[in-house]
């Protein structure tokens, strides 16, 4: 198995042809999005986790608990924050997913994709962490600035996957000279 350093082209020469981590990725994206960044585990924490009307907690509750005491305006801020963070990575998980498949389809090196994958997961992570946890205005614009290192890394993959659909179509065209 290829070290995380040479499967990105940051060290070494593999030995051989490295794999491309795409499906890894993609797995670990959804899960990270739909499953690990989902806000239903902090309600169950403070007690606002309602099964009948799960999008309606914060909303329908959320005042309600400060109000008795049961959890803090800073905690329920917190709580909608890590709702905002889960809804945006769902709403960004197409982006990596298109972006992993289209570059492994173009034939993109698998160093690329994996140095693509690997760059845009660890925004995620810092991104769902900073939107979260943060709730100074100065220091929340990190936010803003992980979120494009994120879309950056996806915009890289298709750059790439569009050279390749480029010099395909110029091969095909010589040949048929």
């Amino acid at each position: 198995m290829a070290s995380i350093l040479t499967a990105v082209g940051l060290f070494g020469t593999p030995a051989a042809p490295l794999p491309n981590y795409s499906p890894f990725f993609i797995g670990w994206q959804f899960v990270y999005a739909y499953g690990l960044l989902s806000s239903r585990t902090l309600k169950q924490w403070y007690g606002l986790d309602h099964q009948v009307a799960p999008r309606e907690d914060l909303a329908k509750y959320g005042e309600a608990a400060v109000r008795d005491g049961k959890i803090t305006r800073r905690q329920l801020a917190m709580l909608k924050r890590n709702e905002a963070a889960h809804a945006n990575s769902v709403e960004n998980f197409p982006f990596i997913a298109t972006s992993l498949a289209l570059a492994s389809f173009a034939g993109v090196p698998a160093h690329v994709i994996n140095a693509a994958g690997l760059s845009y997961t660890i925004a995620r992570l810092v991104y769902g962490a900073v939107y979260i946890l943060i709730d100074h205005p100065t220091w929340s614009q990190v936010r803003g600035l992980v979120w494009w290192w994120g879309n950056l890394s996806c915009l890289t993959l298709l750059w790439y996957a569009q050279k390749q659909f480029i010099g395909q179509a110029s091969l095909a065209g010589s040949s048929m000279r």
